[in-house]
């Protein structure tokens, strides 16, 4: 999109409806024909569009987080970088904010590397599983048994696989299925004897690149040595079992799991004009993976949710509840910081109206998908969200759906918080997924700006609206 459709993409979006106060005072009146909050916010979801699809600012925050600071592993040097520059940013940007401590798994990769040494010799493209453990400093060297899901592996038995270096060669069946290999995998296999595992990395498509990403090992198995291989790696390994040929890996990593490290949860706000104790929180996780630099997972959603909040400000709109950003530490190994800061709240989690996640990706946004507790009407508050959504239509990003939430708002959502998703079209986002491929060049400054658009838009309606989403 080039800057003449931008700017008149503001255009519109600063000249539509009718003002909130006239609207508002139709809603106290009680009238029958009430403005909706599509009508009641068109003017101040204008300003706000508007803002964020002409602001450099923020895109100029994510651009130093990826290039100038890059992986920010919990526990790291990385991302104890982006916290004191966060703290320091935002002092500078005048927003209210605090450190919340936090302590979180340190996992180190150190060297690692893998060669198939029969019946050929190549190298193997590899990513340690995070929290993996390593080989004792010694190279393991062991055949390979090939499985394509968690029933052939029970069918071999132990006496197929104990010794052995298991592959799940599994098909790609969607993230949220193919996944469970990667974090229940090696515990599985450990279980039959096996002394590694390599799994297929977690992806549909691949350039000969691996995809790490969280275990779980198990209490009842041994802790073995876990790494994912490419898509290409696993599918020749499948194949050369499958023509009777028996592929033996030689296999080393240093990994290991040092003592707890000190991190932080960044939490900014803007306190409410009229209920400062109610509060819709909203952000994206601050920690990546060691390696790429944690651009679409998920720099681009913690700082287009603070970004977010900062045009909110200098626009001077001040909502009636609080609205807070959260840029959470340890999502990806952990979860410490969702965890802590629902602990944090203590009480105070049923004064929670709403929760906004980002961490699906920057790729072209569309919407948001939401899910509400059971005793809630969800349709009524479908309903009321699409009055939100639709004032994110002139940039084609108002779709509203069934189905929201997230791993770190995950904690509130089970306290009965409505929980809500910013969704995108999702094309490639695993593509580069816990890869050394997710890097800044992979997000479309326009599919930014937007999604800072739509964070500031929706959180701004939720924390300001009469009533909430559960209809209260």
């Amino acid at each position: 999109m080039n800057r003449v459709r931008i700017a008149l993409l503001s255009l519109m979006c600063l000249g539509l409806g009718t003002s909130r106060a006239l609207a508002q005072e139709a809603a106290a009146s009680g009238a029958p024909d009430a403005a909706s909050l599509t009508d009641q916010y068109r003017s101040a979801a204008g300003r706000l569009i508007g803002a964020a699809l002409t602001d450099a600012a923020g895109w100029e925050k994510l651009t130093y987080l990826t290039t100038q600071i890059g992986h920010r592993l919990s526990g790291s040097t990385g991302l104890e970088r982006a916290i004191r520059w966060a703290d320091e940013t935002m002092r500078a940007e005048g927003l209210d904010h605090v450190l919340q401590p936090v302590m979180v798994p340190h996992w180190v990769r150190g060297e690692e590397h893998a060669r198939v040494v029969a019946p050929v010799e190549r190298r193997l493209s590899i990513l340690g599983l995070g929290n993996s453990v390593g080989t004792g400093g010694e190279t393991l060297e062991a055949p390979v048994v090939v499985v394509g899901s968690f029933d052939e592996l029970e069918a071999l038995g132990r006496e197929a696989v104990e010794g052995r270096i298991v592959l799940f060669a599994v098909e790609w069946e969607g993230y949220g299925r193919t996944v469970r290999y990667r974090a229940g995998g090696p515990s599985a296999a450990a279980r039959l004897g096996a002394v590694a595992a390599l799994v297929r990395s977690a992806t549909g498509r691949s350039l000969y690149t691996p995809h790490t990403g969280a275990l779980r090992y198990a209490d009842d198995a041994p802790r073995i040595p876990a790494a994912a291989v490419t898509v290409e790696d696993a599918a020749w390994m499948r194949r050369m079992a499958e023509a009777g040929q028996t592929v033996t890996v030689r296999l080393y990593m240093e990994a290991e799991m040092l003592p707890d490290a000190e991190s932080a949860n960044v939490i900014a706000e803007i306190p409410g004009s009229e209920h400062p104790e109610e509060v819709v929180v909203m952000g994206g996780h601050f920690d990546s993976w060691d390696v790429g630099q944690g651009a679409h997972d998920d720099g681009a959603a913690a700082l287009a949710a603070w970004h977010a909040l900062t045009l909110i400000k200098r626009l001077g709109l001040t909502p009636r509840r609080t609205l807070r950003v959260v840029l959470w530490t340890n999502e990806e190994n952990g979860s410490r910081g969702g965890n802590a800061y629902r602990e944090r709240v203590g009480a105070n989690v049923a004064k929670h109206v709403a929760a906004i996640e980002m961490d699906g990706g920057a790729e072209r946004p569309v919407g948001f998908g939401l899910s509400m507790p059971d005793d809630a009407d969800a349709d009524a508050a479908l309903g009321r969200a699409a009055e939100i959504g639709a004032l994110l239509d002139g940039i084609e990003a108002g779709r509203i759906t069934s189905g929201g939430g997230g791993a770190d708002i995950g904690p509130l959502m089970r306290e009965g918080v409505p929980g809500l998703a910013l969704r995108t079209v999702g094309e490639h986002y695993f593509d580069w997924h816990h890869t050394d491929a997710d890097t800044l060049d992979k997000i479309g400054r326009v599919d930014f700006q937007k999604a800072v658009a739509m964070l500031a838009v929706m959180g701004y309606v939720l924390a300001d609206m009469p009533g909430t989403l559960s209809g209260s």
